[in-house]
């Protein structure tokens, strides 16, 4: 079995690549990474030197760089993590997510629809579905809720959705997607709320807030999600469309105090900063279908997961780096 990985230097990608050569050893692993701001190759460094593991740095939207490594490595499944994530920089520059997010994902599948392959996995996010109310903790998003982005970022990750979905239709590619709800753990850039957070606290610097930091969000440990995405892999349906969620939702604010109180800060570092535009208010996933056809749960509890969080960013002075749009 061999295994590209697009993104594999990111957050998720990293911890996925991580996962699968630990548990799956007879797999060979590809990792395809253009290695933007957010992708780092020391990320890989314990596995680099590895057998059955190669690094290979190229943009998903290069179609001949793409097109030669299917025919150096004649991949048996694709897993894409590769894209431009964060929605802050996506309301400053939505071209970028578009040509990589939706132009990228379509390179990739041309790929394997001339090479021929098992398995087309692509790696989105609960944020295709928009968001829910406050007030209705009764509503979850499912498989068959509609799409509804709020950000340009979001509204790529569906396109590359819909994308799959057609190339699985009209051309039979064997296309499987993945809708992960607020990943946290080790190697996350610290743009993202949880490292930031951690990585400011620890240097007793002001901690930004977006409005009143009421949005609540819908939490998943790294490990859960990888471990998800390697069932899909194995035994999900083609065409299939899996909602991966923590049933662990919290507001943003108790997030940054429960960091304060497990680094011994004040709430005075908080400072709340003027709200993103069109601030998506709640996601909540319902993964009813993944535990009910392949039998996963999430295993690792917040408490547990944010105190691991917090003690390897507090031993990883090289991650605490990072800052908001607002200060560049």
């Amino acid at each position: 079995m061999t295994l590209l990985v697009t993104g594999g230097a990111g957050f998720i990608g990293s911890n996925f690549i991580f996962y699968i050569l630990e548990r799956r050893p007879e797999y060979r692993v590809v990792c395809l990474d253009k290695l933007t701001y957010a992708g780092r190759r020391d990320t890989l460094a314990a596995v680099m030197e590895r057998p059955g593991f190669r690094f290979v740095q190229a943009d998903i939207c290069d179609r001949g760089a793409v097109n030669r490594l299917f025919e150096e490595e004649r991949p048996d499944a694709v897993v894409n993590f590769a894209a431009e994530s964060h929605v802050d920089r996506s309301i400053d520059a939505p071209e970028v997510f578009l040509q990589t997010n939706v132009l990228g994902t379509a390179v990739l599948m041309d790929a394997c629809r001339t090479h021929g392959l098992a398995r087309f996995h692509q790696v989105s996010t609960d944020e295709v579905y928009g968001d829910l109310p406050l007030d209705r903790p009764d509503l979850l998003f499912t498989e068959a809720s509609p799409l509804r982005a709020s950000s340009p970022y979001s509204a790529s990750k569906a396109s590359g959705d819909l994308l799959a979905l057609a190339y699985h239709r009209t051309y039979g590619l064997p296309v499987t997607i993945s809708r992960c709800s607020n990943n946290y753990g080790p190697y996350q850039f610290a743009e993202k709320l949880i490292p930031l957070m951690i990585s400011r606290a620890l240097e007793d610097r002001p901690l930004p807030v977006y409005g009143q930091g009421l949005n609540v969000r819908d939490w998943l440990y790294v490990e859960d999600h990888c471990r998800a995405i390697d069932l899909i892999l194995r035994r999900g349906k083609p065409g299939g469309v899996y909602n991966v969620g923590g049933r662990c939702e919290m507001r943003n604010i108790d997030i940054v105090k429960l960091i304060c109180r497990e680094l011994g800060k004040p709430d005075s570092l908080i400072a709340y900063v003027e709200d993103r535009k069109g601030h998506d208010l709640r996601y909540a996933i319902d993964p009813s279908r993944i535990q009910n056809e392949l039998g996963w749960t999430p295993e690792t509890g917040f408490q547990d997961g944010i105190r691991r969080t917090i003690r390897w960013y507090a031993e990883r002075r090289d991650w605490r780096e990072g800052d908001f749009p607002w200060e560049e």
